[in-house]
C-alpha cells in the first residue's frame, strides 16, 4: 500500500529516520569495545589526568579491529542507498560487507592509527619548542586533518570498488589531495555533525551520528568520482575526434598522392610514342 500526500511523505520520513537509525545502533553495537574504551578513559581521565595516555593507547589497540570494519560495513548500506537500491536488506547488507570487508579495513586501520600517531608525536614535540620550530605544530594539524579526509574516502573506495589495498590507500590519497574544495567541504560536513551530537543532541551518537557522517563522506566521494568520470570521458571523446580527424586527414592526403601520380603516369606514355 502506498501512501500519498502529507500520509506518503511521514511514512517516507519514518522510514528513512528507522533505516539510519538501525544502521547507526548496529555499528555502535559492532564497535561495543571502542565506545567503551572511549567513555571509560573520559571518565577515568576527568579524575584523574594521568590516565589520558593509557587511554589512548588502549583506544587505538581496539580501533582496527572493531570501529574499522564496523565503519565499512555502514559505508556499504550507505553506498547502497545513494546508488539508487534504497530497499537494501540492512542487517543482510551490513553483515556481508562487515565480513567481506574485515581485513582491508583492519589493515586499514592499523596504517592510520600509526600515521596518526606518529602525526601526534611530532605535533607535540613541535608545540614544546619555542620561536619559529612551534609554528611547524600547525603543519602536523593540517596534515591531520588531510588525513582524516583520506580515512573517510578509505572507506568509500572499498566499498565502491573491487580493489587492492595499496591501490586503495593510493586513491583515497589522490583523490583527497585533489579536489580541496570538496575535501574541505567533507571536514566540515562531518565536523559538523560530531559537534552537534556531542555537545548539542547527544541523544545522536547511538542513533544518527555515524549513519549520517557516511552518507555525507559517501555522496562526497560519489560527487567527486562522477566529476573524473564526465572529465575522463570528455577527454577520451576529444581523443577520439582528434584520431578520427587525423585519419581523415591522412586519408585525404592518400587521395590526392594517388590522383597525382595517376596524372603523371598519363602524360608519360605519349612522350615514350614519341621518342623511342
Amino acid at each position: 500500500m502506498e501512501f500519498r500526500g502529507l500520509m506518503g511523505g511521514l511514512y517516507r520520513i519514518s522510514e528513512w529516520i528507522m533505516r539510519l537509525s538501525v544502521i547507526n545502533v548496529l555499528w555502535v553495537i559492532c564497535s561495543v569495545p571502542f565506545f567503551y574504551l572511549v567513555l571509560a578513559g573520559l571518565i577515568a581521565t576527568m579524575e584523574t589526568p594521568q590516565y589520558l595516555g593509557q587511554a589512548l593507547v588502549m583506544v587505538a589497540i581496539v580501533t582496527p579491529f572493531t570501529l574499522f570494519p564496523a565503519t565499512a560495513a555502514m559505508f556499504a548500506v550507505a553506498r547502497k542507498w545513494l546508488t539508487g537500491d534504497a530497499d537494501a536488506p540492512l542487517f543482510k547488507t551490513f553483515f556481508r560487507n562487515y565480513k567481506e570487508n574485515y581485513l582491508q579495513s583492519m589493515l586499514g586501520g592499523l596504517l592510520f592509527i600509526l600515521f596518526g600517531t606518529l602525526l601526534y608525536i611530532n605535533y607535540t614535540f613541535y608545540l614544546r619548542q619555542t620561536g619559529s620550530l612551534s609554528l611547524l605544530a600547525m603543519l602536523f594539524i593540517v596534515l591531520g586533518m588531510i588525513m582524516l579526509a583520506a580515512m573517510f574516502h578509505f572507506f568509500s573506495i572499498m566499498v565502491h570498488f573491487h580493489m587492492k589495498f595499496w591501490q586503495i590507500i593510493k586513491n583515497c590519497m589522490l583523490i583527497t589531495i585533489g579536489n580541496p574544495i570538496m575535501t574541505i567541504f567533507l571536514m566540515v560536513g562531518n565536523g559538523v555533525i560530531v559537534y552537534v551530537s556531542l555537545f548539542q543532541y547527544t541523544f545522536l551518537i547511538p542513533f544518527f551520528m555515524g549513519s549520517l557522517m557516511a552518507i555525507v563522506s559517501f555522496w562526497t566521494f560519489h560527487r567527486i568520482f562522477d566529476k573524473m568520470k564526465t572529465v575522463s570521458e570528455k577527454k577520451q571523446l576529444e581523443e577520439e575526434e582528434a584520431e578520427a580527424e587525423a585519419q581523415k586527414e591522412l586519408n585525404s592526403a592518400s587521395e590526392v598522392e594517388a590522383d597525382s601520380g595517376t596524372a603523371g603516369t598519363s602524360g608519360a606514355k605519349p612522350q615514350d610514342k614519341i621518342n623511342p
